[in-house]
């Protein structure tokens, strides 16, 4: 057995960026850029009123104040996506509608709440400084400047940016597509009733969330049963994404054929078992361009294992610099000992006490006990051989990262 981290190594090793796509902007959120850009014009595109108000020439403005206005002449009105033509001369205004550009002769926009509007124009009853409420062309984005570049997560803002700068569409790395299969003749579907020592196939849908949730195109292909030939043909088919996923079958069972089945297919294993409880007999392999995981079939080491392993694959697949989740340093609120001589990983909840992180078990930890999972705000890892009390402080890996921004 190898250590989380050595397999973890293995596994990073064989995963590249795929190739880029071009792709709309509606589709872009969550993916990863392949391409630097470049604005091509200001953002503003023109000078700017920032209020609602009355465009001025800020000098004719210096004796105005409360209770002293000063009053102008009104030469035009300019709402937003329109022009003005006209310059402002000595003694005039124009009324302005935030977004409107700034008509010629004019420096500064005084907001309506500290004006008038007379019969021979406008009082105002405020003294401006040039600029004052006036967006300048390229303030935010100025011609030919970098903006964002390859590797860059596209959020929001990234995607505001982008329309902004008249970009309908961008390269980024494709998101890779997943096959999941689970094995084991005592699965049936979800909708299917159960019958004498079956279960339902959970693990297909925890995996495929989890590759969703991942940004990762996934696709259940069904139950494989404990049979050779089955599994053979599934797998087959599955080879043929960029990621296959199969849980269960890789344990030393006499009806485990998975590992089996890949040495048939071509498939070159790197790794097989991992030093960890739970997620011990996980499998990885790769054939051609895709990349194989055989995680384990309970529930529990199945989503452990995906979040070690193959999570940070299909990141580094689709262009991530940051493929692993922050650690955050946390009180332990149990004693929890580990005599399992493997790195034990213990599903925690998680809370933030002022500057402080906090972590306590779930509760019973077995591989199979799925409900500890909806618990769980994250995992710490217990060492070899060793008992951790109540008040260490342990490495927390967090599994809702939402928390961390709270």
């Amino acid at each position: 057995m190898i250590s989380i981290e050595e397999a973890r190594a293995l596994v990073l090793a064989e995963a590249q960026p795929l190739e880029p796509e071009e792709r709309p902007l509606s589709e872009l959120l969550g993916s990863v850029l392949a391409e630097d850009i470049r604005a091509p014009h200001d953002v503003p595109p023109f000078d700017n009123s920032a209020m609602d108000g009355f465009a001025v020439r800020a000098e004719d403005t210096m004796a105005a104040g409360p209770g002293r206005p000063v009053e102008v002449r009104l030469v035009d009105t300019i709402p937003a996506g329109s022009h003005s033509d006209i310059r402002l001369e000595p003694g005039t205004a124009a009324k302005i509608m935030t977004g409107a550009p700034m008509p010629p002769g004019a420096d500064a926009v005084v907001q309506v709440e500290h004006t008038e509007e007379s019969a021979a124009g406008v009082r105002l009853f405020e003294h401006v400084q040039p600029g004052l409420h006036v967006r300048l062309a390229g303030e935010d984005v100025a011609r030919g400047a970098p903006v964002l570049f390859a590797g860059d997560l596209l959020g929001p803002a990234e995607l505001g940016v982008l329309a902004s700068l008249g970009f309908p569409r961008a390269r980024v790395y494709r998101r890779p597509r997943v096959a999941i299969i689970s094995t084991g003749s005592e699965l049936v579907e979800v909708d299917q009733p159960l019958g004498p020592g079956q279960i339902r196939n959970s693990n297909s849908y925890t995996l495929e969330a989890l590759c969703r949730q991942a940004g990762a195109l996934p696709e259940r292909l069904g139950i494989a049963e404990d049979d050779y030939d089955t599994t053979r043909r599934m797998l087959e088919r599955g080879l043929g994404y960029d990621v296959l996923v199969t849980s269960g079958g890789v344990s030393v069972g006499e009806f485990d054929f998975v590992k089996e089945v890949q040495d048939s297919l071509g498939v070159q294993r790197r790794l097989w078992q991992v030093a960890m409880k739970p997620g011990k007999p996980l499998a990885f392999g790769v054939r051609e361009s895709c990349l194989v995981f055989g995680v384990p079939g309970n529930p529990v080491a199945a989503m452990v294992s995906f979040e070690l392993f193959v999570r940070p694959a299909l990141l580094r697949l689709m262009g991530h610099r940051r493929v692993l989740r922050a650690t955050h340093r946390a009180i332990l609120e149990d004693d929890i000992a580990n005599g399992h001589g493997r790195v034990y990983v213990v599903r925690v909840r998680a809370w933030r006490e002022g500057l402080r992180w906090h972590a306590s078990s779930t509760g019973p930890q077995g591989s199979g006990m799925l409900k500890s999972m909806v618990k769980a705000d994250g995992l710490i890892f217990v060492p070899t051989d060793r008992a951790l009390s109540a008040g260490d402080e342990v490495d927390l890996l967090l599994l809702r990262e939402e928390m961390a921004d709270a």
